[in-house]
Protein backbone atom coordinates (compact mmCIF):
# COMPACT_ATOMS: atom_id res chain seq x y z
CA UNK A 1 0.00 0.00 0.00
CA UNK A 2 1.13 3.13 -1.17
CA UNK A 3 0.56 6.63 0.52
CA UNK A 4 -0.87 9.39 -0.91
CA UNK A 5 -2.30 12.92 -0.08
CA UNK A 6 -5.10 14.38 -1.95
CA UNK A 7 -5.31 17.98 -2.02
CA UNK A 8 -8.68 19.69 -3.15
CA UNK A 9 -8.69 22.79 -4.37
CA UNK A 10 -10.88 26.15 -3.30
CA UNK A 11 -13.31 24.36 -1.28
CA UNK A 12 -14.58 25.83 1.83
CA UNK A 13 -13.82 28.99 1.31
CA UNK A 14 -15.94 32.20 2.30
CA UNK A 15 -19.11 29.62 2.74
CA UNK A 16 -19.09 28.14 -0.95
CA UNK A 17 -18.27 25.02 -2.65
CA UNK A 18 -18.45 23.41 1.02
CA UNK A 19 -17.66 19.72 2.03
CA UNK A 20 -17.16 18.59 4.76
CA UNK A 21 -14.03 16.24 5.87
CA UNK A 22 -16.33 13.94 7.53
CA UNK A 23 -18.09 13.28 4.30
CA UNK A 24 -14.70 13.30 2.36
CA UNK A 25 -13.33 10.78 4.49
CA UNK A 26 -16.43 8.51 4.05
CA UNK A 27 -16.28 8.94 -0.03
CA UNK A 28 -12.56 7.98 0.13
CA UNK A 29 -13.24 4.94 2.28
CA UNK A 30 -16.26 3.89 -0.17
CA UNK A 31 -13.63 4.47 -2.91
CA UNK A 32 -11.80 1.52 -0.99
CA UNK A 33 -9.06 3.59 0.29
CA UNK A 34 -7.38 2.62 4.12
CA UNK A 35 -5.69 4.58 6.59
CA UNK A 36 -7.79 7.60 5.59
CA UNK A 37 -7.32 11.34 7.76
CA UNK A 38 -8.32 14.51 6.87
CA UNK A 39 -5.91 17.75 8.02
CA UNK A 40 -7.73 21.19 8.35
CA UNK A 41 -11.19 21.92 6.68
CA UNK A 42 -9.35 23.66 4.16
CA UNK A 43 -8.48 20.30 1.16
CA UNK A 44 -6.22 17.72 2.05
CA UNK A 45 -7.06 14.32 2.79
CA UNK A 46 -4.49 11.44 3.06
CA UNK A 47 -5.09 7.91 2.45
CA UNK A 48 -3.79 4.17 1.55
CA UNK A 49 -4.36 2.42 -1.82
CA UNK A 50 -3.04 -0.42 -3.25
CA UNK A 51 -3.36 0.37 -7.17
CA UNK A 52 -4.33 3.09 -9.04
CA UNK A 53 -1.54 6.09 -9.66
CA UNK A 54 -1.75 9.58 -8.94
CA UNK A 55 -4.01 10.68 -12.17
CA UNK A 56 -6.01 7.98 -12.03
CA UNK A 57 -6.57 8.30 -7.96
CA UNK A 58 -6.90 11.87 -9.16
CA UNK A 59 -9.58 11.70 -11.19
CA UNK A 60 -12.03 9.01 -9.42
CA UNK A 61 -11.87 11.49 -6.51
CA UNK A 62 -12.65 14.06 -8.80
CA UNK A 63 -15.94 12.18 -10.16
CA UNK A 64 -17.14 10.85 -6.75
CA UNK A 65 -17.08 14.61 -5.36
CA UNK A 66 -19.27 16.06 -8.06
CA UNK A 67 -21.41 13.22 -7.64
CA UNK A 68 -21.85 13.19 -4.07
CA UNK A 69 -21.87 16.91 -3.40
CA UNK A 70 -23.21 18.24 -6.66
CA UNK A 71 -20.26 20.63 -7.60
CA UNK A 72 -16.62 19.98 -9.53
CA UNK A 73 -13.40 19.99 -7.36
CA UNK A 74 -10.27 20.14 -9.17
CA UNK A 75 -7.78 17.28 -7.39
CA UNK A 76 -4.45 16.91 -7.08
CA UNK A 77 -3.29 13.90 -5.59
CA UNK A 78 0.93 13.00 -4.75
CA UNK A 79 2.31 9.87 -2.99
CA UNK A 80 4.63 10.04 0.33
CA UNK A 81 7.98 10.60 -1.91
CA UNK A 82 6.88 13.16 -4.21
CA UNK A 83 5.70 15.36 -0.90
CA UNK A 84 9.02 14.45 0.97
CA UNK A 85 11.19 15.26 -2.25
CA UNK A 86 9.30 19.00 -2.69
CA UNK A 87 9.62 19.38 1.36
CA UNK A 88 13.59 18.52 1.29
CA UNK A 89 14.18 20.15 -2.19
CA UNK A 90 13.18 23.47 -0.79
CA UNK A 91 15.25 26.15 -2.37
CA UNK A 92 14.86 28.62 0.45
CA UNK A 93 16.27 28.09 3.93
CA UNK A 94 13.05 26.80 5.30
CA UNK A 95 14.00 26.00 9.19
CA UNK A 96 14.89 29.73 9.77
CA UNK A 97 11.62 31.07 8.20
CA UNK A 98 8.23 31.79 9.69
CA UNK A 99 5.95 29.06 7.78
CA UNK A 100 3.81 31.77 7.16
CA UNK A 101 6.41 33.46 4.55
CA UNK A 102 6.90 30.05 2.62
CA UNK A 103 4.54 28.35 0.39
CA UNK A 104 4.34 25.77 -2.35
CA UNK A 105 1.89 25.80 -5.27
CA UNK A 106 1.47 21.85 -6.36
CA UNK A 107 0.39 21.39 -10.01
CA UNK A 108 -0.93 18.79 -11.99
CA UNK A 109 1.45 18.70 -14.28
CA UNK A 110 5.14 19.95 -15.12
CA UNK A 111 4.96 23.70 -15.65
CA UNK A 112 7.68 25.75 -18.43
CA UNK A 113 9.85 28.30 -16.79
CA UNK A 114 8.63 30.36 -19.70
CA UNK A 115 5.56 30.74 -18.30
CA UNK A 116 6.78 32.97 -15.73
CA UNK A 117 9.30 34.97 -17.84
CA UNK A 118 7.33 38.18 -18.11
CA UNK A 119 7.64 38.42 -14.49
CA UNK A 120 10.56 41.35 -13.23
CA UNK A 121 11.89 39.31 -9.95
CA UNK A 122 14.20 42.18 -9.16
CA UNK A 123 11.69 44.38 -9.08
CA UNK A 124 9.35 42.06 -6.46
CA UNK A 125 12.47 41.48 -3.80
CA UNK A 126 12.82 40.86 -1.24
CA UNK A 127 9.48 38.29 -2.31
CA UNK A 128 10.96 35.19 -4.46
CA UNK A 129 9.34 32.32 -6.18
CA UNK A 130 11.49 29.12 -7.77
CA UNK A 131 10.34 26.35 -9.80
CA UNK A 132 10.66 22.97 -8.91
CA UNK A 133 9.23 19.39 -9.83
CA UNK A 134 5.53 19.95 -10.45
CA UNK A 135 5.79 22.94 -7.83
CA UNK A 136 6.51 26.53 -7.20
CA UNK A 137 8.64 27.87 -4.21
CA UNK A 138 7.11 31.28 -2.81
CA UNK A 139 9.08 33.32 -0.04
CA UNK A 140 7.04 36.05 0.91
CA UNK A 141 8.58 37.94 3.92
CA UNK A 142 5.69 39.45 4.39
CA UNK A 143 3.47 36.78 4.31
CA UNK A 144 0.53 35.76 1.30
CA UNK A 145 -2.23 38.00 2.09
CA UNK A 146 0.53 41.41 1.30
CA UNK A 147 2.38 40.11 -1.32
CA UNK A 148 2.22 41.08 -4.65
CA UNK A 149 4.32 38.84 -6.13
CA UNK A 150 1.80 35.70 -4.87
CA UNK A 151 -0.44 38.50 -6.70
CA UNK A 152 1.45 38.51 -9.97
CA UNK A 153 1.82 34.61 -9.95
CA UNK A 154 -2.00 33.79 -9.70
CA UNK A 155 -2.91 35.71 -12.34
CA UNK A 156 -0.77 33.82 -14.83
CA UNK A 157 -3.54 32.17 -17.62
CA UNK A 158 -3.03 28.41 -17.06
CA UNK A 159 -2.75 26.01 -19.49
CA UNK A 160 -5.96 23.92 -20.38
CA UNK A 161 -6.05 21.43 -17.85
CA UNK A 162 -3.66 22.59 -15.25
CA UNK A 163 -4.47 22.31 -11.94
CA UNK A 164 -2.44 24.52 -9.17
CA UNK A 165 -3.51 25.07 -5.51
CA UNK A 166 -0.83 26.09 -3.08
CA UNK A 167 -0.39 25.37 0.74
CA UNK A 168 1.91 26.84 3.73
CA UNK A 169 4.85 25.12 4.81
CA UNK A 170 3.30 24.03 7.97
CA UNK A 171 0.96 22.26 5.78
CA UNK A 172 3.45 20.98 3.57
CA UNK A 173 5.54 19.42 6.21
CA UNK A 174 1.84 17.75 7.79
CA UNK A 175 1.29 15.80 4.70
CA UNK A 176 4.56 14.57 4.71
CA UNK A 177 4.31 13.69 8.04
CA UNK A 178 0.93 12.13 7.74
CA UNK A 179 2.07 9.94 4.80
CA UNK A 180 4.74 8.71 6.23
CA UNK A 181 2.19 5.27 7.18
Amino acid sequence: MTMYAALLRGINVGGSRKLPMAGLRALLEELGHGSVRTYLQSGQAVFAAGQGDEESLAADLTAAIEQRFGFPVDVIVRDHAYLRAVAEDCPFPAAGLEPRQLHVTYFSHPVDAARYAEIDRAARLPEEFRLGDRALYLYAPDGIGRSKLAEQLARRPAPPGLIATSRNWNTVLKLVELTAG
